[in-house]
């Protein structure tokens, strides 16, 4: 009793700890301690006791690290959402468990860590396909971004940062176990491997120069009033803030502007049939004597809306637009509203936003290039999702404009986990990265995951930004997607082998 009730606060508190190496706090090196820590409370767990315990670091997990949620939809789908995301930590337990009582290792002890390493990696990739499209937040290797290991992106993406980070993790959790078992060879060698991983992205060769030229960009912050689910209250008024700011960068430039970014929803209502909201941005860009890309919704569709950005000229005329493929569950459409209906009667308010069938890329006139610049346009969660990133620089996006709207989740820590996705993604992609937010975390990044330039959450403020054009292609970018899915599918049939051992040894088979 004494041995499962260590165990649990083992779990819990990993958890717990985990949370840590996410912003705000933001210590990485917790995120390793975490690990070794989930490593050691499934030292002896049969699977389903290996399911409770993942799944009680999940949770303990998760309920701090999505805090922002509980603002947003309330305490119960917040608790609703933990407990749900927090089984997929139990399958690690489980998945676990099943390996190491199979004997598999016993001949091959040195492969215990990489095998726990496949499989969280492959418990992150199911993670971010199930369900409803799945929910890729708070993946291991986003917290890392500051480590010299992060540069492994540019190789192998998120899932292959997340990989060597847990296997650091492990390799510390096996020197603990080795210590306490008097391995003396094991206890001393292992935490210096781990500490060589940590450091193996040095060897990666990150090039943060122009490519194709460059372009200037006023990236604009019009700030809302903080008020959470209410700050969209007063028509037009975030589209009026956004203007004035736009104005007062305008005047304090230095140089020319190519194109001005406006965020995720700056425009509440559509300027294509909204008058008022067509003067302002069309005022906007004639001030800046360049293109405007801003968020809005469109409600034209008769069975629902787009989350969708709009590219538009100095006269208003739509240049080029683009349509969130992956609306958020719950948030911008509602999955099984005849069973939600019965637990909520605020479902039915919430009109279900259609995805976009488009690559995330928009191709901007610059005419100081004399040419159109492709650039990729992320909405919102989509910075999240591999396959997103990765198919709009395929398509040739020489720079990626996230655009998205953190107004709903007040002064919590979600803008700055976002940050930390969007810095990745520039590794990752080889380009420069710019988040563009209605209230902050607004910033530019370069292709090592540097911020140049930041703004604070809840002010109005802009950035006049000169970056490079890049063009080369990341092996991130080329091979990502065989990695994603070797790094599901390669654990999944060691742990059906481990399964069919174990219930071959119980059967005699």
């Amino acid at each position: 009793m004494l041995l499962r009730l260590r165990n649990l606060l083992l779990a819990a508190g990993a958890g717990a700890i985990l949370n840590l190496a996410f912003p705000d706090t933001g210590w990485w090196p917790l995120g390793l301690v975490a690990v070794a820590l989930l490593w050691w409370a499934l030292e002896r767990a049969s699977a389903w006791s290996g399911l409770a315990l993942g799944w009680v670091f999940g949770v303990a997990f998760l309920l701090p690290h999505l805090w922002w949620a509980y603002l947003a939809v309330g305490p119960i789908p917040w608790v609703a959402l933990c407990v749900a995301e927090g089984l997929f930590f139990g399958l690690i337990g489980m998945a676990w468990a099943h390996v190491r009582r199979s004997g598999m290792l016993e001949a091959h002890a040195w492969a215990a860590a990489p095998v726990f390493a496949l499989i969280w990696v492959a418990s992150e990739q199911l993670r971010s396909m199930v369900p409803f499209g799945g929910f890729p937040w708070g993946r291991i290797g986003y917290a890392f971004i500051d480590a010299p290991v992060a540069r492994l992106a540019w190789a192998g993406g998120v899932p292959l940062v997340s990989l060597v980070v847990v296997l650091a993790g492990a390799l510390l959790g096996l020197a603990f176990e080795s210590l306490r078992r008097r391995r003396a060879l094991g206890a001393a060698f292992a935490p210096v491997l781990a500490i060589g991983l940590l450091g193996v992205g040095y060897v990666v060769p990150l090039d943060a120069q122009a490519q194709d030229g460059t372009i200037r960009l006023g990236i604009v912050q019009g700030n809302t009033p903080d008020r959470g689910l209410d700050s969209f209250d007063n028509a037009r008024e975030v589209t009026r803030n956004h203007l004035d700011e736009t104005l007062r960068m305008v005047e304090e430039a230095p140089g020319p502007i190519d194109l001005v970014v406006w965020p995720e929803n700056a425009a509440d209502y559509d300027p294509r049939v909204d008058d008022a909201t067509f003067e302002a941005v069309t005022t906007a860009a004639q001030a800046a004597d360049a293109p405007i890309l801003l968020g809005t919704v469109d409600y034209t569709p008769v069975d629902g809306r787009y989350n969708t950005s709009l590219l538009l000229s100095t006269s208003g005329t739509v240049i080029d637009s683009y349509s969130k493929q992956r609306p958020a569950p719950f948030a911008e459409y509602i999955p099984l509203r005849s069973v939600a209906r019965n637990f909520s009667p605020w479902v039915d308010r919430v009109v279900d936003m259609i995805p976009g069938t488009s690559v995330a890329t928009m191709d901007v006139p610059v005419t100081a290039l004399d040419r159109t610049v492709r650039i990729g346009t992320v909405i919102c969660f989509e910075v999240a999702y591999d396959s997103i990133v990765r198919e709009s620089v395929a398509a040739g996006a020489e720079l990626l404009i996230v655009q998205t709207n953190n107004a709903t989740f007040g002064r919590t820590a979600e803008s700055t986990q976002q940050l930390q996705m969007t810095r990745l993604r520039a590794i990752e992609t080889g380009r420069v990265a710019v988040q563009a937010s209605t209230v902050g975390v607004s910033a530019v990044v370069d292709p090592s995951g540097r911020v140049l330039q930041d703004t604070e959450l809840f002010e109005a403020a802009s950035m006049y930004a000169h970056v490079g054009l890049r063009t080369e292609t990341t092996p991130a970018v080329r091979f990502g997607w065989f990695i994603g899915w070797g790094l599901l599918i390669v654990p999944v049939v060691i742990v059906l082998m481990a399964v069919r051992r174990r219930i071959a040894d119980r059967y005699d088979w």
